[in-house]
């Protein structure tokens, strides 16, 4: 039998990155205090107004449509928890203490956070808006439908990240490490970067002329090509 041959028809790219979730409507949420959650809590519908969960431990909590707005979250230990058609609105941390978490129909509203580790967690359908954030480690994630929009983030770790349909749009990055990296479909278009580490990790990201230009002499160190005027 003679073998069928193989098509040479490119796959096409992914589709962008679209999050619908628009946040959570007030009128179907009770109040809550947010010092009054333990670990293993499994919540739905309630809104945290303020307060602090400092030092608190949550981890392996479970959260459906509720809304965080003000908290402080610092050290709070929230490994292995989700959060399913949740938002919050400015919360704050110095340390947020976040891995292995689970984060699907989100919107994270200006976020003041220092260090954010969220490495090994799974963003599906998320939405960050504005804030500062000095660390963002996403390190071993697998982030699809993510859209990061006029954020400032000193640091971007995706190292090791498996990445499809995700957006930077207006955001300023000081480093973006995307070492061992797996991205398809990832736009860093419109944004700023002022440095790049783990080259070959940019291969399924999209970027424009200028970029382009910025990372050029990335490119031919990575592929050991000298450049010469």
């Amino acid at each position: 039998m003679t073998p069928r041959p193989r098509s040479s028809k490119a796959a096409p790219p992914p589709a962008p990155a679209h999050v619908d979730f628009a946040g959570v409507p007030a009128a179907r949420l009770a109040r809550a205090p947010i010092d009054g959650l333990f670990a293993g809590d499994s919540r739905e519908r309630e809104h945290y107004d303020g307060g602090d969960a400092g030092a608190i431990e949550l981890a392996g909590c479970s959260f459906l449509e509720c809304r965080f707005t003000g908290v402080t979250l610092t050290d709070a230990e929230l490994r292995g928890s989700r959060f399913i058609e949740c938002e919050f609105v400015a919360p704050f941390a110095h340390t947020l203490k976040a891995a292995r978490t689970t984060w699907r129909d989100i919107r994270i509203e200006n976020p003041r956070w220092g260090s954010a580790e969220l490495f090994d967690a799974e963003l599906d359908s998320a939405h960050l808006h504005g804030g500062k954030i000095d660390y963002l480690n996403l390190r071993g994630s697998r982030l699809s439908n993510v859209v990061l929009e006029e954020c400032t983030i000193t640091d971007l770790d995706l190292g090791e990240a498996r990445a499809s349909r995700v957006a930077l749009v207006n955001c300023r990055i000081g480093t973006l490490d995307v070492t061992r990296a797996s991205c398809g479909g990832v736009d860093l278009r419109t944004s700023e970067f002022q440095a790049v580490h783990g080259v070959a990790g940019l291969a399924g990201t999209i970027v424009d002329d200028l970029q382009l230009t910025q990372f050029a002499p990335l490119f031919a160190e990575h592929l050991g090509v000298r450049v010469q005027g």
